[in-house]
């Protein structure tokens, strides 16, 4: 692996053939890497196609909650890219198997969504009851300084034994404040048990990404959203995603992938190429969405890459 704060710019044919050579699996992430906002970056699906062709193994792991994997391998697809639903690893499916099968969250319990359809369906998939995300109440804010809806006996439910939180865009006062009377309930840092009522309350987030891409520019990200939450709670998340231990874990005790053999693709430094570098694995930052160069040579850098590309159209047209 290339030393922290070096890197190799690939700027020959020669250097972008060979970097597919040596690798045999490849994880990507979507939004900046495969596509701008509704449009696909020029190259990707002819790429794809030689990659497939090569006998390469394929993962699409992208921070993006508001979709699950179904949602998004339908998104992938659309671009022209094939791919499967076993190789999709959004920040929304590794955040409901992670209450599942880590914390494993008894099935009596509900958790509170500060969310969108993604997540939603993700913890439908998984078997976990909850409340709030898409509820049109929730998604509505108060009158004023009224806090009495926020304050009467019903207000909170308390078979809610977690607080799980991703992107929002229909985030409310109303959800900000629910979450943080969850999270600050008297023993909600305690331990959550099946059978019971209040008490141990998880605070659980898909990705700390605080800006979000898009055709149109930057717009708040989940992290964002989550950050206030934070803040007016004094508790610390537990956060899933890119560059995070349970994503990673999600995904090498999935495949029995040789390290040595698997580069991770991405646009950002304080995620994809952070996350790459927690794994062990050696990273590709394409410069089509996020990062910089000058983020790059930055002495503050959130991570420094093994390579750097302009994008998957140069890697594509390395390939015959």
């Amino acid at each position: 692996m290339v030393p922290r704060g070096a890197y190799e710019f690939l700027d020959t044919k020669e250097t972008r053939a060979h970097l597919i050579e040596q690798y045999d699996n490849f994880l990507f992430d979507c939004d900046g890497v495969l596509w701008s906002g509704p449009t696909v970056l020029p190259g990707v699906v002819s790429f794809f196609r030689k990659l497939r062709e090569r006998g390469k193994r394929i993962l699409f792991v992208s921070n993006n909650a508001s979709k699950s994997r179904r949602t998004l391998l339908e998104r992938i697809n659309a671009m022209g890219i094939d791919g499967r639903e076993d190789e999709v690893f959004s920040s929304a499916y590794a955040t409901a198997a992670y209450l599942k099968d880590v914390l494993r969250f008894p099935t009596d319990r509900k958790a509170y969504v500060v969310g969108m359809n993604g997540l939603e369906d993700e913890l439908d998939a998984n078997g976990i009851q909850y409340i709030g995300g898409t509820d049109e109440q929730d998604c509505q804010g108060l009158d004023g300084l009224d806090f009495s809806p926020l304050a009467s006996k019903d207000a909170l439910d308390p078979s809610v034994a977690a607080v799980v939180c991703g992107i929002d865009t229909k985030f409310s006062y109303r959800k900000l404040a629910k979450a943080f009377r969850y999270i600050t309930r008297p023993g909600a840092e305690g331990e959550v048990r099946a059978g019971e009522q209040n008490g141990g309350c998880h605070f659980v987030c898909t990705n700390e990404d605080v800006t979000f891409p898009s055709s149109e520019g930057l717009f708040p990200g989940a992290g964002a959203v989550w950050k206030g939450i934070q803040v007016s709670s004094g508790r610390d998340p537990i956060v899933v995603g890119k560059p995070h231990q349970p994503m990673i874990d999600t995904i090498f005790a999935r495949f029995a992938f040789d390290k040595s053999r698997t580069l991770m693709v991405g646009d950002r430094l304080d995620t994809d190429i952070a996350f790459g570098q927690r794994g062990g694995i050696d990273t590709l930052l394409v410069l089509t969405g996020i990062s910089t160069l000058e983020h790059v040579h930055a002495s503050d850098a959130a991570a420094v890459p093994t390579y750097v590309v302009n994008g998957l159209c140069d890697l594509d047209t390395a390939l015959s």
